[in-house]
């Protein structure tokens, strides 16, 4: 089945980053940059064969993490990524119906809400749904225990933490994509302007490259094993986390969330969750997810060279994009 993608042409705010671009803070903090010997490809939205909205990010090199922040932040270090696809948004309450399975989530008043009280097994599985919808090898194997993933196959799966705060950062060097916390409001949805519940996708502006709700809304859960201490011996290209032991290890869920502090909003933020696959009572509100796929840069140049161009129409709440 040829897997089908509409490109999309719509502003973007404040323009997309270059990947060649090179930014550094001063040298008392973390320096963040993009990798100055990529290809010069910029991230670019568009559709799915199963209509959700992806962006596509060609790589690079990045500063992970902050010598500034919690001691499972630091230290600062180097990490080189391979290109990928990234959910523009988090999961919601429709696209997860798509893959008719049981929805526990404490907010279904809204189909364009992000699904929650997901359980981390429960999140591979819709992957593996949606790989099927769109013809993709799924990527996790049911028939095992713990679902190991495979980074090989074509489908979709949840992000590494290093792709989750690459794709967060989106060429920033600050602790917020946005700058500073005191804009915070326009891009997240968290404890000092949520009313204490989630609300729907895309209600506020996105960062750079068109990703939105990287800071607030819903805590999203990531592939890796939490290891406070795995910055210290983390490899350098397109690291996995640490190895899954026996038994129901935490794993890791980035951003910020309805109930989350403006601190716990930021980029390089980190906290381990236990997955709640062994737990009859789980009941996280605040812990959702999206979706990655990988996409070599040959990929790409063949899907923009198969596809025209397309214009797509978004719900009226979209929030106003202008800077």
């Amino acid at each position: 089945m040829k897997i089908g993608m509409q490109m999309v042409s719509r502003p973007q705010p404040g323009g997309m980053v270059a990947f060649a671009a090179l930014v550094a803070l001063s040298s008392t903090s973390c320096v963040q940059r993009t990798d100055s010997s990529a290809v010069d490809v910029e991230p670019h939205p568009l559709v799915t064969a199963s209509a959700v909205d992806m962006v596509f990010l060609p790589g690079g090199t990045f500063m992970m993490g902050s010598d500034d922040g919690d001691d499972d932040e630091q230290p600062c270090h180097q990490v080189k990524l391979s290109p990928f696809l990234i959910d523009a948004h988090e999961v919601t309450h429709q696209m997860f119906s798509s893959a008719e399975l049981p929805n526990p989530s404490r907010w279904q008043d809204d189909p364009h809400k992000p699904v929650e009280s997901v359980r981390w097994r429960d999140a591979k599985i819709y992957c593996n749904e949606r790989s099927l919808l769109e013809g993709l090898e799924p990527c996790y194997d049911e028939s095992k225990p713990g679902l190991p993933c495979n980074f090989e196959a074509s489908g979709y799966r949840l992000p590494t933490e290093a792709e989750w705060e690459f794709a967060c950062r989106a060429g920033s060097q600050g602790d917020y994509a946005c700058g500073t916390s005191d804009k915070l409001k326009s891009y997240a949805n968290y404890d000092e302007n949520s009313g204490w519940e989630t609300e729907p996708v895309r209600s506020r502006k996105p960062n750079r490259w068109n990703i939105f709700g990287m800071h607030g809304n819903v805590c999203e859960w990531c592939q890796d094993v939490y290891d406070p201490d795995f910055y210290q011996a983390s490899p350098q290209l397109d690291p996995h986390g640490p190895p899954a032991p026996n038994g129901d290890a935490k794993r890791v869920i980035r951003g910020g969330s309805w109930k989350a502090s403006a601190r716990m909003c930021r980029s390089s933020f980190r906290q381990g969750q236990r997955t709640g696959d062994t737990d009859a009572c789980f009941a996280t509100d605040y812990c959702g997810f999206r979706c990655v796929r990988r996409m070599t840069l040959e990929q790409w140049n063949q899907q923009q060279h198969n596809q025209p161009s397309a214009d797509v129409t978004k719900p009226d709440r979209m929030a106003n994009n202008s800077s």
